[in-house]
């Protein structure tokens, strides 16, 4: 069976990947798939699309730049008759000549995918070839990321990044403490003591959005304000916007993992 979106190679490659001691994530700075095993220095990386084209191969050749572990992968569907399909041991040496890994995935209506390796990538052909900076951003992004929150391959939708993870917890912890500040105000107002007390400043400071969600950047987080989640209301003090309520409902299952 013919596969509609190149997201759909996702899963089964995860699920091959991780029963090889990866752990996967997608999306990670452009890279469909990217894979780490413990201990490992070099990341893996996994360029998906529904069949083998000229797009698929130069993508590959940029990701050697990050790590000399890059597969590419396509479907292998046993219905189509094109010539692509009937080719593979001229693609598969031609990603060996370029030190490309090659990966096909066979769909099937009544069974699970089936992952075949049609070559490893050829380690000796990339020597001298990394961009260390990159690789260090992209290293940097995976393990900041507390789970796998993107499916890759996907086209137009909104990633979970490591700075839209930390994002949502610091709206999080100011959602919490606003909700806290309310229910105070509450307790004063239908207390019947007559003492007066001072009435607690409107917002969150950095300082205790930092110490309630745990995000050691969360000023910063607050003052770019990259995604409109907030609102300084003083100095020193912030609150969350509708746009941040909004996200928190949106991105409720981030939070709860």
């Amino acid at each position: 069976m013919a596969i509609k979106h190149e997201a759909e190679l996702y899963a089964p490659l995860k699920a091959f990947f991780e029963l090889n001691g990866y752990e996967v994530k997608g999306e990670v700075r452009n890279c469909d798939l990217v894979g780490m095993k413990e201990g490992a220095d070099e990341p893996l990386i996994v360029e998906l699309k529904k069949t083998f084209n000229l797009a698929l191969l130069l993508q590959g050749i940029e990701r050697l730049k990050l790590t000399p572990y890059v597969y590419l992968a396509v479907e292998k569907s046993r219905a189509k008759k094109g010539a692509v399909n009937q080719r593979w041991a001229e693609l598969t040496g031609l990603c060996g000549r370029l030190g490309l890994g090659l990966i096909t995935v066979t769909f099937y209506k009544t069974k699970a995918p089936f992952v075949e390796v049609l070559c490893e990538p050829e380690i000796a052909v990339q020597k001298g070839r990394t961009a260390i900076r990159r690789k260090e951003r992209l290293l940097y992004e995976f393990r900041e990321r507390s789970g796998d929150y993107n499916t890759g391959g996907v086209t137009r939708a909104k990633l979970v990044t490591a700075y839209r993870e930390k994002t949502l917890r610091v709206a999080a912890a100011m959602n919490a403490a606003e909700v806290e500040q309310r229910s105070s105000r509450e307790l004063q107002e239908g207390h019947e003591l007559q003492e007066v007390t001072p009435a607690a400043l409107p917002g969150i400071s950095p300082a205790a959005v930092r110490d309630r969600s745990g995000v050691g950047s969360a000023a910063d987080i607050l003052q770019r304000n990259y995604y409109g989640w907030f609102r300084r209301v003083s100095r020193g003090r912030y609150v969350l916007t509708p746009a941040g309520v909004q996200a928190l409902a949106d991105y409720a299952s981030v939070l709860k993992s």
